[in-house]
């Protein structure tokens, strides 16, 4: 509980916003607990969330996934079912017609997207790594190394530094395990596309929620939504 207060309140310093502060701690939550519903589904549970102070939370299992598809499952559930959070953000855009109810929205659509990036141990690497390990190892830990080096990068640029620092010992700490790939059942074939299918289904869906959330605030206009996104992803600047 502290640790939430503390992440709530650091989020609430750096943006000056409290809307932004809960909606990125509910976002979190919901995001988390979407891969909680997963894993006890999936009989890996029963599943917890801890909050990482300053960064975030993560879900921990008590078991392995049985089978890398399941782990695609768990991994894409978070962002799937962490979309749900900025349903209250909507409502109450909605019912008060005030725009910092819309940037809470923005701002879960974004803790969603960022974490479909294919970098270790961001939850696109675990959807989209299998899939790679299909075509060879090494082209998963190219993959992985090279994407997760361009996200360092992009948090380094674009003054995200705590998230780099994060991102960059994950990244160390992966290249240094010995294993790359987890235990379990490697995917099919149909599972493979599978798994890509619902990796961009998660991305659109990610993508369509922040642009809804961010059209009202540019009049109406999708290139000026489009490019509220791209500042806000430090892109274009």
């Amino acid at each position: 509980m502290v640790s939430t207060l503390l992440l709530g309140a650091f989020i609430w310093w750096v943006s000056g916003s409290w809307v932004v502060a809960v909606a990125a701690i509910w976002g979190l939550l919901v995001h988390e607990y979407g891969h909680v519903l997963a894993m006890n589904r999936l009989g890996m549970g029963p599943a917890k969330i801890y909050i990482i102070p300053f960064l975030g939370g993560v879900a921990k299992s008590q078991r392995l996934p049985k089978s890398e598809w399941d782990g695609v499952l768990v991994s894409l559930a978070g962002p799937g079912f962490g979309l749900l959070a900025a349903i209250p953000f909507f409502a109450g855009y909605i019912g008060t017609g005030q725009g910092m109810w819309l940037l809470g929205a923005a701002v879960i659509a974004l803790i969603n997207l960022v974490n479909l990036a294919p970098a270790p141990p961001l939850d696109g690497s675990k959807a989209l790594g299998p899939v790679l390990a299909r075509i060879h190892p090494h082209v998963e830990r190219g993959a992985m190394v090279l994407i997760g080096a361009l996200v360092v990068f992009w948090g380094l640029t674009t003054g995200r530094f705590i998230l780099a620092a994060f991102l960059a010992i994950a990244l160390i700490g992966h290249l240094r395990r010995g294993a790359w790939r987890p235990e379990g059942r490697p995917l099919t074939g149909r599972e493979a596309g599978q798994s890509l299918g619902l990796f961009l289904a998660a991305a659109l869906a990610c993508v369509g929620v922040g642009v809804a959330a961010l059209m009202p605030l540019a009049g109406g206009s999708l290139p000026g939504a489009l490019t509220m996104a791209g500042g806000y992803l430090g892109i274009g600047r």
